[in-house]
């Protein structure tokens, strides 16, 4: 097959498909070297990026997808009659990325990281497309497991997992300890040294993430 064929070929795939198709499997149907698939992906990528087009080919960790660039989505949405959707709540985005930063986990992880029950959160996430079930964790009760999607990926505009941006670890300032002049006695004094290494072991970091 000539280079222009090979082209137009990947194109109906990706087109028809609708959904991210493997590159092994773009390779099997045009009977080509996964090499050689990569570099007919890429210069439709270099193509499609132009201003030229109102469709783009996007990569999504080993798989691609043919989607309507972003700054169109207005005039889809008046053909399709599709009302806009939500923005993510400030707890559904905390959700997100814990799931994002350290999955696989259960969602009795999630609700430790954040203090707070996130069934409603995490139902959420997974009605959007956004996380999904990925088996059960090996331990009594078999909890489920939960990861982000290639939904995840497209929305955020991520290539894979490793173009996630950096976690910026914040410490937490606690309250300077306050000195007390006042004499205890030896088993006052003793209680309160057990009490203030109890808070310093209580301790934890925070984090701040912002996803794009």
């Amino acid at each position: 097959m000539k280079n222009t064929e090979l082209k137009c070929a990947v194109q109906a795939i990706l087109f028809a498909s609708g959904a991210p198709v493997p590159l092994e499997t773009i390779s099997r149907a045009l009977e080509q070297k996964p090499k050689q698939t990569q570099l007919i992906l890429d210069e439709l990528i270099r193509e499609y990026s132009s201003e030229e087009y109102g469709i783009k080919i996007v990569r999504l960790e080993d798989s691609y997808q043919m989607c309507s660039k972003r700054e169109y989505g207005e005039y889809i949405r008046r053909v399709m009659d599709i009302k806009r959707n939500a923005p993510l709540s400030q707890a559904a985005m905390e959700v997100l990325a814990v799931i994002a930063y350290n999955q696989p986990v259960t969602k009795a992880f999630i609700e430790q990281v954040r203090g707070v029950d996130c069934s409603g959160v995490v139902g959420s996430l997974a009605a959007k497309g956004l996380i999904e079930e990925k088996g059960r964790l090996e331990l009594p009760g078999r909890p489920l497991l939960y990861g982000t999607t290639d939904n995840f990926l497209r929305c955020f505009q991520l290539e894979g997992l490793d173009n996630l941006p950096a976690i910026q670890n914040q410490e937490k300032s606690g309250a300077d300890k306050s000195v007390n002049e006042k004499k205890f006695s030896d088993g006052d004094k003793n209680k309160e040294e057990s009490g203030n290494n109890k808070k310093d072991r209580s301790k934890e970091n925070d984090f701040t993430v912002t996803l794009i």
